[in-house]
């Protein structure tokens, strides 16, 4: 078969060994005669599959044994509002920084619950950079403080974890889980939607230190309460099965890669080859500060945007798909999360430079 390149943000592409192994499961999953999305979540042999995946994940990871990983309905943006609801008292103040559009979106949703302090906002730069640290003003008795380390509209990348704070750090790492080793110790609570780097969408993983559950207000729904998910193990109601399932075989491939630090080194080779090309050229354009571009989500801009849809054309001809930016940002994108190959950077990179020969 032949596949595309897909370059799409999410849902993005998963590996071909995924694929491949959840299609020869499907009809007979472990000898069952049932497909996995068939089998009783509570039975033995999915409970002892989503055990084996919770390890996988903390061997990754190396998740300390003071946190929790929950595998939870719904995607991240569910977390916008399960946070505040499980590490606030109603009218106590969290702080959360802006750097582009889920950090704006998270903050907007967090202020139905609690009092939100921007504590550094870098729209007008048109979310191109990240504000210096120096700058922050952090509130003295904050819940937690919350930011998205990668923005995937606007390709900007914090490549180091932010210290200007005592209050639990909060991470929407939705599209940079996985693809690189980090230390969890420094966060209160990591979350991420699958639809990046783990799996399929519909399940978001959640790594949370033990001393934060156990504190969800009365009003919180049982399906996004930390402790009664933590308690069941996840399996409080019927989590996505299949999901989970597919997340589990990411899992096992990352982990036949090499691990982290293997996948992080492809990753880094993969960003720098694509901006070194778009750099090296007065025909694209990539307008984020250098010191916080994304490995992930690489934003470029044509000469003229008169060609943009000549470029796409052109592109899904030659079986790259999904380049289109976001509607915020416009120009093209090209997500290079952990599925691209290599292979699939260098056929964009060569595609861009006949582009570019031929309508210079």
């Amino acid at each position: 078969m032949d596949r595309v390149y897909n370059f799409s943000a999410g849902p993005s592409a998963l590996p071909g060994p995924v694929l491949e192994r959840a299609q020869a499961e499907l009809l007979d999953w472990q000898g069952s005669g049932m497909s996995v999305m068939e089998v009783s979540h509570r039975g033995p042999n999915f409970m002892e599959y989503a055990e084996r995946a919770e390890a996988m994940l903390r061997e990754l990871l190396a998740v300390p044994d003071e946190y929790r990983a929950l595998f939870l309905a719904g995607g991240a943006t569910l977390q916008f509002a399960s946070i505040p609801l499980n590490l606030s008292v109603p009218g106590s103040t969290a702080d959360y920084v802006v750097t582009g559009n889920w950090g704006k979106k998270a903050a907007s949703e967090a202020a139905r619950y609690l009092n939100v302090n921007i504590a550094a906002d870098s729209a007008a730069s048109g979310y191109t950079t990240i504000p210096d640290l120096g700058t922050w003003s952090v509130s003295d008795e904050a819940a937690y403080l919350h930011y998205t380390p990668n923005e995937t509209v606007f390709g900007v990348e914090f490549h180091g974890i932010p210290d200007v704070s005592d209050a639990p750090l909060v991470a929407d790492m939705s599209s940079t889980l996985l693809t690189r080793p980090i230390d969890v110790s420094r966060y209160g609570v990591i979350y991420a939607g699958a639809q990046k780097n783990l799996g399929a969408a519909g399940i978001t993983l959640l790594i949370v230190r033990e001393d934060l559950i156990g504190r969800a207000r009365r009003e919180t729904p049982g399906v996004i309460d930390y402790k009664l998910m933590a308690d069941a193990n996840s399996m409080w109601n019927t989590p996505p099965t299949f999901c989970w399932y597919i997340l589990g075989l990411v899992l096992e491939w990352l982990r036949a890669q090499g691990g982290l630090t293997a996948v992080a080194e492809r990753n880094r080779g993969k960003a720098s080859k694509l901006y070194a090309a778009i750099d090296a050229s007065d025909f694209y354009d990539n307008v984020v500060d250098p010191a916080c571009r994304s490995w992930v989500n690489v934003p470029f801009k044509l000469a003229t945007s008169e060609l943009d849809q000549a470029f796409l054309d052109e592109a899904e001809a030659a079986r790259l798909t999904n380049l289109k930016g976001h509607r915020l940002a416009g120009g093209m994108r090209a997500s290079l999360y952990n599925a691209m190959p290599e292979s699939g950077v260098d056929a964009l990179i060569d595609f861009m430079a006949d582009f570019e020969a031929r309508r210079a």
